[in-house]
């Protein structure tokens, strides 16, 4: 790792110090901090009284963090630091992406009709039966459309509803496109960003406890304590504005859940949002293959008017 570095040992630090990105990147820093001498390395060295300049690099390296109290932990807050900003974006998108898919997915009245004409078709079928009049159905029958099969087993309730949508209420077949997030949406986990946000929190809190620390430190931790005091000051509005939009999408998420009839603990998003995106998808395919065969019993048809209309000429 040193063999790469291309600035003296005292100015490397300088530049860890000063938190300056400009000099260090994000792996050169978790570098440093992967090489940080171990207690016994430091009592070693702490016992040498020879000529500095006569060491390797390694232990000329080591000599200089040394200078550094808490060397590890201020690495760890310019790392922390370093990727900041990504990790702000990145969670911020992600918890944007979440509340515009419930948004459109809420707002959709195409969809509303949609599951309007399912709730109907299902009645319908089941009429004269104790399941003939629901007032609703669970977001995991959905996937039951394209396993009921007609008595000819060539197409499905999908098919079928595909194709009297198309017949009388044909706007409703890009009801998709009112749901442009639900895919982009159905790659996240709120588990996951849940571990980000309290990965940032804590972080945050860790690199307040290094600055307390720091103030004991003296001339050597100067330039260090008053960059990393005007990091905190912006970085704490950012994790609070983002704390509160965390919150409410959680909310909203819930709320999605039971805009269904669901029960959140039960259903929770993620398993929402799986169940749209499928529908979705085999909705299309049906659609599309109801237009394949739409096409290919045209040409039949055309195709068997024209040997009609051959046969009678010959006849003639």
């Amino acid at each position: 790792m040193l063999t790469k570095v291309k600035m003296p040992l005292p100015d490397l630090m300088s530049a860890a110090l000063a938190l300056d990105e400009s000099v260090l990147d994000v792996d050169q820093v978790d570098n440093l901090i992967k090489f940080c001498p171990t207690k016994e390395e430091m009592e070693l060295l702490k016992g040498y009284t020879g000529e500095k300049e006569k060491l390797g690099k390694c232990e000329q390296f080591f000599l200089e963090l040394m200078k550094v109290p808490r060397v590890e932990s201020k690495l760890r807050v310019f790392s922390f630091k370093i990727q900041f900003r990504q990790q702000i974006a990145d969670l911020r998108k992600s918890l944007n992406t979440i509340d515009l898919a419930s948004e459109q997915i809420r707002g959709s009245d195409k969809l509303k009709e949609i599951m309007k004409r399912i709730l109907y078709l299902g009645n319908m079928l089941n009429q004269g039966t104790a399941r003939g009049s629901a007032i609703g159905f669970r977001l995991d029958s959905l996937s039951k459309l394209t396993d009921t099969r007609a008595t000819n087993n060539k197409i499905t309730l999908m098919h079928y509803l595909c194709k009297v949508i198309a017949s009388k209420s044909s706007y409703l077949l890009n009801f998709h496109e009112d749901l442009t997030t639900l895919e982009s949406a159905s790659k996240i986990q709120l588990k996951t960003l849940a571990e980000e946000m309290q990965a940032i929190v804590k972080g945050l809190e860790k690199v307040e406890m290094e600055l307390t620390a720091s103030e004991s430190d003296g001339p050597v931790s100067m330039v260090f304590r008053k960059t990393l005091t005007g990091f905190i000051s912006v970085a704490g509005a950012e994790v609070g504005s983002l704390s509160l939009l965390y919150s409410t999408v959680g909310k909203n998420a819930d709320a999605l859940a039971l805009y269904f009839g669901e029960d959140p603990a039960r259903y929770p998003f993620e398993q929402v949002i799986s169940s749209l995106m499928n529908f979705v998808q085999m909705f299309r395919r049906a659609h599309q293959e109801n237009c394949k065969q739409a096409e290919l019993e045209k040409k039949k048809a055309q195709k068997e008017a024209q040997a009609e209309k051959c046969k009678s000429s010959k006849s003639i």
